[in-house]
């Protein structure tokens, strides 16, 4: 019996599993990051038709070695390919590799289409033809171990387009990830009972139309006009004709009574996608959308489910007003969606905690790159969180910080400050980590500010999903009752952030508006901090010896700061004798903070521009040059105010090589980025001379993280 193949977007499988079998393939099982099944072709296009959260429907025709090219290559000319391309038939080859020899997909790919084309040439029709777009037949070939599986793609093109939707319009969730988040909110179940949704924030409208189609048992394939299987030699049209008429008599339109099924958004351009989809669709006046405020939502039946998607804050210059957005949601929700079910996909958890209700179930997911969770609510009194002003501590609890778990972080918090407390004295360092996850199972890092008075700054980074969430709530209880009397400071100079691991854009994250600003020292000159409004406070602390080192650079300098943040280095500069100094960012914010950091130790006038300015842009259009440039970018950005994205290991070089045509000769460009997995690619940076300096700027007190940043020295060399 033919076996098949299902992949899935990441952390759905289990739900991917369930739905086959619900479409009749009993022999589905695990493997791996896939489902394996065996059936027969009906069996197959059923599940193309039918499944509403596989990306693939793969049909194995063959397996083999692989332990190089050409054990690969004649794994692929033992297969009869005459079986699966027509005499008319054109080719493309999909090539992934895991644990094997062969790393380079695109050249295993080459090798394969090498194999199927000499095997054809020979035919009177000729060898078929590669189409990368639309092939007859599109190979995939997953390698694993060195052993090498042979398929045809019967989805041709990912699952997830549907059919339904009109050329050029974007979607942040594609479809089969929509349907698996409504399916793991138990959306099918409900909608059999009756259940409404709503999606207070639908954009183009993918989760109101997938609630839709799941409710009227309309399976999402039947809009599609075309399959991988189609070109495929062995595709039997009357079979699949008949598998589409049978799932096409099990559609319930009529259960799509209006009002039901509900969509609100306040981008029109976006609600008129969303309905224009619907015509196509065939469901007008089967699913509604209204242009409306996310504060203005009400529930449009007596119980039913409500998810949505809302931003992330991964535009740069986005995210100010998120933690209102998520407040407005979760605010509504409490106020008009009593006794609903709920549930919110974010790539930033630390958002969620903006709703006030606490999450019965979190599920991580990944929407294309983005790591992202998953919260669902049921909307009840009982689960609303007590709101507290952002960074503030939870009320004291003795018993909670009486517990052992909690005495035990205690005692390593004020060993700490024994031994960090001395060398931090004895440097002069007023502002130093304290603490960063020196016991794994409470993930904090504690740094400290200042002497007279001392703050600390508090940050929780997010658990692994793997942690149950009863007990990562218990650890955060015990760390937050022993800080205060561990630290001998007062509630009011404890601030408290949830993070998660460094991701890009980040330390731009506005989270409120307190606008509470606080002087520190540094190498005796003077910063403004703050420890509420963002999710980093203004000064980089890993960057300490860094900035020393171009403040020792920095005499009788032309200095250049690319994305500058709030200018501390240029004020480094600047104590150090630079000439002149010019700082670019694309923030506002951070240019006026720049401004205070520098007039408040005595710098300015127009030796000191500051400059509003997408980076990549200023690089390209600057005429001057510079003796001294240091260069910080963020990890991705794709902000709207800039063209295109910019992600550090991907445009590195491109970025590197800009930069250093502004350099005066004899200059010197000091690199930083905070990627914890950058790798730096020097020989794509002909003449420039590069000095990994990483280890020599990590400070005694990140000695735990030396993967923090990672520093280089970079000089031209012609």
């Amino acid at each position: 019996m033919p076996t098949g193949i299902a992949t899935a977007p990441h952390g759905t499988l289990d739900l991917l599993l369930t739905e086959l079998k619900a479409l009749g393939l009993e022999s589905a099982r695990e493997h791996g990051a896939v489902v394996g099944f065996e059936g027969g072709l009906a069996d197959f296009y059923r599940a193309c038709l039918g499944s509403r959260v596989a990306s693939r429907i793969l049909y194995v025709i063959g397996s083999g070695e692989a332990h190089d090219a050409d054990a690969l290559y004649r794994s692929a000319s033992a297969i009869d390919w005459s079986r699966h391309i027509g005499a008319d038939g054109t080719i493309a080859v999909d090539f992934t590799s895991a644990h094997s020899a062969i790393t380079h997909t695109h050249y295993g790919a080459l090798r394969v289409k090498d194999a199927i084309v000499d095997q054809l040439r020979e035919r009177p029709e000729g060898r078929p033809s590669v189409d990368t777009l639309r092939p007859s037949v599109r190979v995939a070939v997953r390698v694993a171990n060195n052993v090498a599986t042979f398929a045809v793609d019967f989805a041709g093109d990912s699952l997830y387009r549907r059919g339904y939707r009109a050329e050029g319009v974007a979607a942040p969730l594609k479809e089969n990830l929509a349907a698996a988040l409504l399916l793991r909110a138990g959306w099918d179940v409900m909608a059999a009972e009756g259940a409404s949704f709503q999606d207070p924030m639908c954009g183009s409208g993918t989760l109101p139309i997938e609630a839709a189609l799941i409710a009227a048992n309309i399976a999402p394939g039947l809009y599609r006009d075309w399959f991988g299987f189609m070109g495929w030699a062995g595709h039997d049209a009357a079979l699949y004709e008949a598998e589409h008429a049978a799932l096409t008599a099990r559609v319930r339109p009529e259960l799509l009574t209006p009002g039901r099924i509900l969509g609100r958004d306040i981008d029109r351009y976006a609600l008129k996608a969303a309905r224009h989809s619907v015509t196509l669709l065939g469901l007008d006046g089967r699913i509604e959308f209204e242009h409306r405020d996310v504060a203005e939502a009400n529930a449009n039946g007596a119980h039913g489910l409500v998810v949505c998607n809302p931003p992330y804050g991964e535009r740069i210059g986005e995210e100010e007003g998120l933690p209102a957005l998520y407040a407005s949601l979760g605010k509504t929700l409490r106020e008009r969606f009593d006794g609903w079910a709920a549930a919110v996909f974010t790539g930033n958890p630390a958002l969620g905690q903006s709703l006030g209700l606490r999450a019965r179930r979190t599920h991580r997911l990944f929407n294309g790159a983005i790591d992202c969770v998953y919260l669902r609510f049921q909307v009840a009194p009982d689960q609303y969180l007590v709101r507290r002003e952002p960074g503030e501590l939870p009320p004291p609890n003795e018993a909670r910080a009486a517990s052992p778990g909690a005495q035990m972080f205690a005692n390593r918090l004020k060993k700490n400050q024994v031994t960090l407390g001395r060398w931090a004295r004895d440097a002069g360092v007023a502002c130093f980590r304290l603490y960063d996850a020196d016991m794994p199972e409470y993930a904090f890092a504690i740094d400290l500010y200042g002497e007279d008075p001392r703050h600390a700054y508090v940050q929780e980074y997010a658990a692994p999903p793997t942690v149950a969430e009863e007990k990562v709530r218990g650890r955060r209880a015990e760390a937050l009752a022993a800080i205060p009397a561990a630290l001998g400071l007062p509630r009011e100079r404890i601030h408290v952030r949830v993070r998660r691991r460094s991701r890009g854009g980040e330390q731009y994250t506005k989270l409120a508006e307190r606008g509470e600003f606080h002087e520190v020292e540094e190498d005796g000159l003077r910063f403004l901090v703050n420890f509420t409004d963002y999710l980093d406070t203004g000064l980089f602390l890993d960057h300490r010896l860094t900035r020393g080192r171009l403040r020792a650079m920095a005499r009788g300098t032309r200095f250049l700061n690319l994305f500058c943040y709030t200018g501390t280095a240029t004020v480094h500069a600047a104590a150090g004798g630079a000439v002149t100094t010019t700082s670019v960012d694309l923030s506002r914010t951070y240019l006026d903070w720049a401004s205070r950091n520098l007039a408040l130790n005595g710098f300015g006038g127009p030796e000191h521009r500051l400059i509003q300015a997408d980076v990549l842009e200023y690089l390209r259009e600057a005429q001057s040059v510079f003796d001294l440039i240091f260069l910080d970018p963020p990890t991705f950005s794709n902000s709207k105010r800039m063209e295109g994205t910019l992600d550090v290991q991907r445009d590195h070089v491109d970025l590197l090589l800009a930069t250093a045509r502004r350099l005066a000769p004899g200059g010197v460009l000091v690199f930083s980025t905070n990627h914890t997995r950058f790798r730096l690619s020097a020989d794509a940076l002909p003449g420039l001379a590069i000095d990994d300096i990483s280890a020599a700027t990590i400070p005694k007190d990140f000695a735990r993280s030396p993967r923090i940043h990672r520093c280089y020295v970079i000089t031209r060399t012609q």
